[in-house]
């Protein structure tokens, strides 16, 4: 398919040279669930001089960061950042909020076991499992909290197997039987429609290094009036969320030990940036962006990996496909990282059996093309009978 460069400069997708995404040969391009491309704005952020992270320069940037990611979370509730991965917003939700209750940890996929196996750290667990990337049982999550339990977690969006979970149904039922619900937005918050407070979420956490396409190290924790009624007496040191609100209510905003500064300051800019091109804007783009790669694999005759029903939807952020018999992971991911792209493969028991585009950040069409181009290249290359899904995403990201 030949398309004028006029008709790209039509794509309604936030421009590439916009944010800085120009990759050159030794800079490979992550289309990947997280890490996402850092834009040069961003990167720059990090660059400057050290300033002092209880002076007033440090406090308005977070000050003003959290007022960004309180929009994106849909929130009024109380958000802090802690220096640490989402993995560590996890657990300082579970260990400040859940410690010695019982907890119902519901799992389809790789970070719904991770956030089981944290809450057994603290809890009483139990783990609802259904196959991963399948439909998650509310029925069995209802039957639980009749029985007494006290805390719901659940991973919104499930990317290791490229399945958006229920939250508002999830948040409803805990919200019936007076128990807190925990969600992992890590890779939904920024790049897909979160209502935090109209779905009655307790406690929300997102990770900087996926759709705000900000530098890996940084989590982002909300907590609603429910939970911090609840709040533990015995709590961590380090992830005390007691000691986050104590320093953030002072003037100004400031965490209780020392930050890690440079990459405040980068998730400041990429804030920036969210807000220059407008939540909606943004939404609307990742969504796209996925619809295209959908329709990429449609065309190809490749199978999506989820099983939906009418509770549960593909990521928006991420796409999983089944690997076609006949090819292995190596020839797939292998030939495709050859022109510089990275796709991810399969975790735990799904390696070899699936492949992932994550389509999240400040990528655009020519990012989403590109890897596109590759991948299809190597389905015919290995003897795939590929239709042209590059063709049919070129259609849907044109509009």
């Amino acid at each position: 398919m030949n398309l004028h460069p006029s008709s790209l400069q039509e794509l309604r997708l936030y421009p590439t040279r916009r944010y800085g995404l120009i990759h050159m040969e030794n800079e490979p391009l992550l289309m990947i669930p997280g890490p996402v491309p850092i834009p040069q704005r961003v990167r720059a952020a990090m660059t400057r001089q050290a300033i002092n992270h209880r002076g007033p320069e440090f406090g308005a940037a977070y000050a003003e960061t959290v007022r960004t990611l309180k929009t994106l979370f849909g929130t009024a509730n109380e958000l802090y950042v802690i220096s640490g991965s989402g993995s560590a917003g996890m657990e300082a939700g579970v260990a400040n909020f859940a410690r010695d209750k019982k907890i119902v940890s519901l799992v389809n996929g790789k970070f719904g076991d991770r956030f089981a196996k944290i809450g057994g750290r603290y809890g009483t667990i139990t783990t609802l499992e259904s196959e991963w990337g399948t439909p998650l049982d509310l029925a069995a999550l209802e039957r639980e909290l009749e029985a007494g339990a006290e805390v719901v977690t659940m991973v919104h969006n499930e990317t290791s197997a490229g399945i958006k979970n229920p939250a508002p149904e999830v948040a409803k039922l805990a919200r019936k039987h007076d128990a807190l619900f925990i969600m992992d937005g890590v890779t939904s918050i920024g790049g897909d429609d979160v209502r935090m407070d109209e779905w009655g979420v307790d406690i929300a956490v997102v990770g900087s290094q996926k759709c705000l396409a900000a530098p890996a190290g940084l989590a982002a924790i909300a907590v609603g009036d429910r939970a911090w009624d609840r709040i533990s007496e015995k709590r961590p040191f380090y992830l005390d969320m007691a000691a986050y609100r104590k320093s953030g209510k002072g003037t100004p905003m400031e965490t209780p030990y020392t930050p890690a500064v440079p990459l405040f300051l980068a998730l400041h800019e990429a804030c920036r940036m969210i807000e220059e091109e407008g939540v909606p804007a943004r939404i609307a783009r990742h969504r796209r962006m996925a619809d295209a790669v959908r329709a990429a694999a449609k065309g190809w005759g490749v199978e999506l990996f989820p099983t939906l029903d009418a509770h549960h939807a593909y990521s928006n952020t991420a796409t999983a496909m089944r690997i076609p018999d006949g090819l292995t992971d190596k020839d797939l991911r292998g030939t495709v990282k050859k022109f510089g792209i990275e796709i991810a493969g399969g975790q735990d028991h799904l390696k070899g059996k699936i492949f992932r585009i994550g389509t999240m950040g400040g990528v655009g069409a020519q990012e989403i093309l590109a890897t596109l181009a590759a991948v299809q290249f190597t389905l015919k290359k290995f003897g795939f009978e590929a239709g042209d899904g590059v063709e049919a995403a070129a259609g849907v990201l044109l509009g």
